[in-house]
């Protein structure tokens, strides 16, 4: 079979660069293009040079339709206006598309899953592998302990994080009212200051902590008099966003149209 053709939108950043970087690495795929906004510094420059990886004779451009023209799969860790502008070209053009952009909102995920009716589309808040895992467990954990477990999420990232909580902290929040069988628009507490009262029962906390390098860590905490049950994953490489964004590409090249998961791609659905 011939290598699947990947680009990455967004290919400049941190995280960019992270996929860039493994798609190179991968057997099976091969390095399509990269795209950044208009006006990036990094327009024009080497792909291979800003992922640090040595020359690959591709330049990063500003024309995102070129990319999805040059791409079997395009890699999408961008921001949720410019994932749904990349939605809308993967419909027109037929090109698969992996979404890891955080901050996403009704009016966006309405966006995708009408791209997804002409495209074939993985979106997921974390590729991690085992994040993925863990909001199965999370689930399966909340349906078996009522509601005398109170249950808070707890999440840390980088000083340079624009969304709280995170998209992961949301999906785990998620995972937990479904466990519950209720909507995490109906627990959900997003936030606490000044005199709250006491906790009510049944609700679901987050906390969103920023600050240094960290690159993500996550803790979903059920607890009740006498005991505390604690499900925790701390990333500490991008590594396993970019392998679990490539592994999703290769499992989406050639499915037919339409909105996956990586539960999906993981044989976990």
């Amino acid at each position: 079979m011939a290598d699947v053709k990947i680009g990455v939108a967004g290919c400049a950043g941190r995280m960019g660069a992270a996929l860039l970087r493994e798609v190179a690495a991968t057997a099976g795929c091969v390095l399509a293009g990269g795209s950044e906004a208009p006006n990036h510094p990094a327009i024009g420059r080497d792909l291979g040079e800003v992922a640090h990886i040595g020359s690959v004779s591709l330049a990063v451009v500003a024309d995102s339709q070129a990319l999805f023209a040059a791409a079997d799969i395009v890699l999408d860790f961008t921001t949720p206006r410019t994932t749904v502008a990349h939605a809308a070209l993967a419909a027109d053009m037929g090109t698969g598309l992996v979404i890891g952009t955080t901050g996403l909102e009704a009016p966006h995920l309405s966006a995708l899953e009408a791209a997804a009716e002409r495209a074939a589309i993985v979106r997921a808040a974390n590729m991690s592998v085992g994040v993925n895992l863990l909001f199965g467990v999370v689930r399966q954990v909340a349906a078996i302990l009522d509601s005398t477990y109170d249950i808070e999420i707890v999440e840390m990232h980088h000083r340079h994080k624009t969304d709280a909580p995170s998209g992961t902290a949301l999906a785990l929040g998620e995972a937990a009212a479904a466990g519950r069988g209720v909507t995490l628009e109906q627990a959900a507490v997003r936030g606490r200051d000044g005199p709250t009262g006491a906790r009510q029962a049944g609700t679901i906390g987050f906390a969103a902590l920023r600050g240094g390098d960290v690159v993500g860590d996550h803790s979903v905490i059920f607890a009740a008099d006498g005991e505390r049950i604690e499900l925790t994953h701390k990333a500490s490489s991008r590594q396993v966003f970019s392998r679990g964004a490539v592994r999703a590409a290769l499992w989406l090249h050639a499915r037919q149209p339409g909105l996956y998961t990586m539960a999906d791609v993981l044989g976990l659905a």
